[in-house]
């Protein structure tokens, strides 16, 4: 069931009744809401359901252990991240690395055979992995005590992070689960906001410019003006940011509603003056906790300028590979962490010189724009030879336009100066709604949403993260 679907709505609108008529009881209304998000997994498949209760057993026994046993503390944690690993590994990358492996001892005349597996990854695997590594580490740390196995359960399987984030930690989710306070809802005006705007983003503007520009340009480039890949690959930069960020403001609001709030994901990535500023604003759950467990345990700045460029590079590819076992992730990952290397050296570069040159701004935003832009395409191909035969087209050129070029330039325009303001019209709007009486808000927020769908393309969109 989508969380964009008429049927989701419905039967969330009939939960939320339920759950808060159990108001004042706060066991009860846990237990409901973890009840909801075991029910909602497994609609998606039954399998999904049972394998994340067994791994959050594994989590919640080795917790305990850490508990118990000071002496044995490491021994605990090595295992529970073990397991996280294993269980990620199995699931997302057995059938990558068997591939790979198969044509190495193939190579070598090995004449050995790993048997191919038929694995169904469970969606969402890779993101409560995460939340539950962050939750080992935060224990086996001393910095957050062992919760107790409902709190544990709910924190790994809440259904509006569960598919695609945001990615969170023990002091933010997890601490709001153990509250004993009665809850209420959260910025109830706030979430109508962000609601209409993920809408916008993911029902209207991703989908359109999925059905317009990217599926046709990626699908046979070879038939398209270089102009006309440009606007393709700004096209599917703009839609994953729609699709991600809308989903994002989605999830945020159905939390906010059910009174927990969950971090902000994005913050106008495309406005950034620097790989580093991008991954500041661009999935920002994400970025923060590979710093955290990978950049960091890596040596992170500790081991002088060289390896710390390393260290950077080493995290960004990991960064690939998680998105997806495909040497094309890697190359993401890797454009991503070369880049970022180059960077820090020219900034090396300038600071040792006695008059150091510095970008402008706008200048050092649209470098990186591209820069992440060309990246994005080795993301949305089929393949790494795809994305190198599209951008190897952006220099084909022919008398014959088939798509609206200065349109689509307007369009990307637009964007960048509504971004400029975007938050203060957000701010504005919210003030305006916050004045209305509540038995008056239903009325305009029905015609907007009516405006979107009328808008967007027919049919109920997926989202593009929940592959990861």
């Amino acid at each position: 069931m989508s969380y964009l679907s008429p049927e989701f709505a419905l039967a969330f609108t009939a939960f939320l009744l339920l759950y808060w008529g159990l108001q004042r009881w706060v066991q009860p209304q846990k237990w409901l809401l973890l009840a909801a998000s075991y029910l909602f997994y497994g609609l998606l498949d039954w399998r999904f359901a049972l394998i994340l209760f067994l791994y959050s057993g594994v989590v919640m026994l080795c917790v305990q252990g850490m508990a118990r046993s000071q002496t044995y503390r490491r021994h605990w944690t090595a295992g529970g991240i073990a397991a996280s690993v294993v269980n990620l590994a199995v699931f997302k990358y057995y059938d990558f690395f068997r591939d790979q492996m198969q044509t190495l001892m193939d190579g070598l005349h090995l004449g050995w055979v790993l048997p191919p597996l038929d694995i169904l990854m469970p969606v969402g695997i890779s993101f409560y992995t995460f939340q539950a590594i962050a939750y080992l580490v935060s224990v086996a740390k001393g910095k957050y005590v062992p919760a107790k196995p409902l709190d544990t359960l709910l924190y790994l399987s809440f259904f509006p992070s569960l598919l695609a984030g945001p990615i969170c930690r023990p002091e933010g989710l997890l601490k709001q689960l153990q509250s004993t306070e009665t809850r209420h809802v959260r910025e109830a005006d706030l979430a109508l906001v962000l609601l209409i705007s993920a809408l916008t983003k993911k029902i209207w503007l991703a989908s359109w410019l999925a059905d317009a520009w990217v599926t046709p340009l990626f699908a046979n480039p070879d038939a398209y003006h270089g102009l006309e890949l440009l606007l393709g690959m700004y096209a599917y930069a703009l839609q994953i940011y729609f699709d991600f960020s809308g989903y994002t403001e989605l999830v945020i609001a159905l939390a906010l509603l059910l009174g927990y709030q969950l971090p902000q994901n994005f913050n106008q990535p495309y406005l950034a003056t620097s790989l580093r500023d991008f991954w500041r604003r661009w999935h920002i759950t994400l970025s923060s906790w590979i710093r955290d467990f990978v950049y960091i345990p890596l040596g992170g700045s500790r081991a002088g300028w060289g390896r710390t460029q390393l260290n950077l590079f080493s995290a960004m590819v990991i960064s690939g590979l998680w998105h997806g076992a495909s040497i094309k992730y890697l190359f993401w990952g890797a454009l991503h962490g070369g880049g970022m290397v180059v960077q820090n050296a020219w900034d090396e570069l300038q600071r040792r010189r006695a008059t150091p040159w510095h970008m402008p701004e706008w200048l050092a935003m649209v470098i990186t724009f591209h820069f992440v832009c060309i990246a994005w395409v080795y993301f949305r191909a089929d393949s790494a030879w795809d994305a190198t035969h599209y951008l190897a087209s952006l220099g084909h050129f022919s008398p014959r336009l088939q798509l609206n070029v200065l349109g689509g330039f307007a369009f990307v325009a637009a964007c960048f100066v509504f971004w400029r303001y975007s938050s203060r019209l957000r701010d504005r709007l919210l003030a305006g709604l916050r004045r209305l009486p509540w038995y008056i808000k239903p009325l305009p927020l029905a015609g907007l949403v009516q405006g979107i769908i009328m808008l967007a393309p027919s049919g109920v969109p997926a989202f593009i993260y929940y592959q990861y």
